[in-house]
């Protein structure tokens, strides 16, 4: 099949950005120049344009050009959670666990609408303050032994790896970060802090190789609990 010339225009460039010709911050081709550089109509090259910069490539400016983006989107970004609290005593409290069924997590999980999962509530506390409030959520056919005491689930990963062999640590998964003020009242109540204090917000997915989503969670965590390092490498 051939490949459209704004596809080719696309790649090309693509391959010009990524073999670093044009670094992070960089003034790129103006559509005049690839019209001329390619021998390509104003529209094709618009759109091979548009689409990189949809993909997080190149950032657009009204009566200023277009530019490379200052992302990390084409490097490999490795992320530490630098725990603050080192050598202090942590301990994990399940508050909940619970079958439920809403539309927003279902579509998460890639479950219909017939289906349920399991919600499970823990805080995580360091010398008895309570710092993260965890919200994860299991597809059914990964909760194994229905009928256990709460604490069961301190650790979700371990039930994973003893119970279906699978180390959540080694599975793709991708999870953002959001600053949050003021901190939600049922939130606060939780972690036993003021209302008007900011809070992080975690969102991390796990998807198995065969693309089943085997955990979503969302976690509240203090601000002043949070730190993070970030490592880039060159693809």
């Amino acid at each position: 099949m051939k490949i459209p010339k704004y596809q080719q225009i696309k790649n090309d460039l693509l391959n010009k950005i990524k073999s670093g010709e044009f670094e992070h911050g960089d003034r790129f081709y103006s559509e005049n120049e690839l019209v001329k550089l390619y021998d390509a109509s104003s529209i094709t090259v618009i759109r091979a344009i548009q689409e990189l910069a949809s993909e997080g490539y190149l950032v657009r400016y009204q009566g200023k050009g277009t530019y490379v983006s200052r992302s990390r989107k084409r490097k490999l970004v490795e992320f530490t959670d630098i725990e603050v609290f080192a050598g202090k005593i942590e301990t994990v409290e399940v508050i909940s666990v619970l079958e439920e069924s809403d539309p927003r997590i279902l579509k998460e999980l890639n479950l219909s609408t017939t289906q349920t999962y399991r919600k499970i509530t823990r805080i995580r506390k360091v010398d008895n303050t309570s710092y993260i409030l965890h919200y994860t959520y299991i597809p059914n056919q990964f909760i194994k032994n229905e009928h256990q005491e709460l604490s069961y689930y301190d650790s979700i990963y371990e039930r994973f790896k003893t119970e279906f062999g699978i180390h959540m640590y080694d599975e793709y998964s991708t999870e953002t970060n959001e600053i949050i003020f003021p901190t939600p009242a049922e939130i606060a109540s939780f972690l036993a802090m003021p209302e008007n204090e900011a809070v992080v917000f975690q969102k991390k997915k796990t998807t198995l190789q065969d693309g089943t989503v085997a955990e979503y969670a969302e976690s509240f965590k203090k601000w002043d609990y949070y730190k993070i390092e970030f490592s880039t490498f060159q693809q």
